[in-house]
């Protein structure tokens, strides 16, 4: 099927406001973001909560004076991870918690968290800078719980999140070309090792999860106006769809260390990105349908187009699938008690909900924030009790779960078909 023969687009959309002012985003971009690709949310984010802001307040106070963020403490039963890198700061880690922070409102140049969000990234740069530019690591560290458990090369596809969300926002432009040089070299190393299959190196106890971050950085960056290769973003969501089984209404289990929540959320995460990215390039392909004077062309971008339908009735099916699952206290628990993929699975449900709303988005809203909050520490801070147990990404990932809300969808989506 030909549904993504051409290469390397470049996305341009008409963009928002900043998130603390998504009620004048119709308006048109102030002078921080007009020369810049933005997102939105897809309705009025709710305040921060006292729990959020408890939250944040443990996260900015766990930074190290090098930008970065460890471990942090662990379970008592997960022992000492590797080489005793528990306070090491790590690039995977930092991305989540950076990434915790901008959902927060603030971005690398202003808003009350702009400073840690910044030398969050420039840490995230300088592993990067660091790095090979063949194999598909972006640091040296080896050895975490996030790599052994979520997949090798978990910080590659974390990174690729964060420099597409604060793509053009850093206070410079000295700062804003570091971060577009560690975005490309990022991108070039996850299009020269992607698999014929769509995947990447599977190694750890969960590796879909990775599989599902790898698939939403490859489409924020490209919803950034990032240069990614189509090639490499169709393969990564054929992927998405040949695991899922509209029949059975089922998910393949395959890498989600026999947790159907695993599977089911990560899958589900996938393919909501890819639909974000292809409703923004729907318009410009309509226009070369029924336009294009080469009828070649024209009959390229149908086919395109009849993939992106298709793309989206399984991203329907497969929703309405997960839904029905929500009521299902064994699948919401997922291995059976709280830890980072748990936290990273809601992440994934709730990101795919909020596009369309309505009751089963308010209900699973409700549930998780009545859930998190009691179970957060009182010093603000969230642990596991499996496998992820460290705080700084159970924390990041729980605030990204009550931030839900706040999660960039490309505005030229929410004014389309969503509208």
């Amino acid at each position: 099927m030909n549904r993504h023969l051409a290469k390397s687009l470049v996305l341009i959309l008409i963009v928002g406001m900043s998130l603390e002012k998504t009620l004048d985003w119709a308006a048109g971009a102030d002078e921080a973001t007009s020369k810049s690709v933005k997102w939105a949310p897809t309705g009025d984010p709710k305040p921060l909560s006292e729990n959020v802001k408890k939250g944040l307040a443990w996260l900015v106070q766990t930074q190290h004076p090098t930008g970065g963020w460890g471990q942090g403490e662990e379970s008592a039963n997960m022992g000492a991870p590797a080489g005793n890198i528990k306070d090491v700061p790590n690039v995977a880690d930092t991305c989540a918690a950076t990434l915790a922070l901008v959902r927060a409102g603030s971005t690398p140049s202003r808003g009350e968290h702009a400073e840690y969000i910044r030398r969050g990234v420039e840490f995230v740069c300088g592993q990067i800078e660091e790095s090979d530019s063949s194999d598909l690591f972006i640091t040296k560290m080896r050895g975490t719980r996030l790599q052994s458990k979520l997949g090798t090369y978990i910080d590659t596809f974390l990174a690729t999140l964060l420099l597409s969300e604060v793509k053009d926002q850093m206070p410079t432009a000295a700062g804003n070309a570091r971060v577009e040089d560690a975005l490309i070299k990022v991108m070039n190393k996850i299009e020269k090792n992607q698999r014929p299959d769509g995947t990447w190196s599977n190694e750890g106890w969960a590796p879909a999860l990775q599989q599902a971050i790898a698939t939403k950085g490859l489409n924020r960056a490209a919803q950034a106006g990032a240069d990614v290769d189509e090639g490499v973003r169709g393969k990564a969501e054929d992927r998405a769809m040949d695991q899922f089984d509209e029949k059975k209404r089922d998910v393949s289990d395959a890498g989600s260390a026999g947790v159907k929540l695993y599977a089911v959320a990560a899958n589900l995460g996938a393919m909501q990105d890819s639909d974000n990215t292809n409703s923004v390039l729907e318009k410009e392909l309509r226009e070369r349908a029924d336009h294009a004077e080469d009828p070649k062309e024209r009959e390229e971008a149908k086919n395109r187009l009849a993939g992106f339908e298709q793309a989206r009735d399984e991203l329907k099916a497969a929703k309405s699938s997960t839904i029905e699952r929500l009521n299902d206290q064994r699948f919401i628990a997922g291995f059976g008690s709280n830890g980072g993929e748990e936290f990273l699975s809601y992440m994934n449900i709730g990101e795919s909900l909020v596009v369309d709303g309505g009751e089963a988005w308010r209900k699973w809203d409700e549930s998780m924030t009545a859930s998190l909050n009691r179970i957060q520490n009182p010093d603000g801070s969230w642990t596991g009790h499996h496998c992820v147990t460290g705080r700084s990404f159970c924390t990041s990932t729980a605030l990204l779960v009550l931030t839900v809300d706040r999660a960039p969808v490309p505005l030229a989506a929410k004014m389309g078909r969503r509208s």
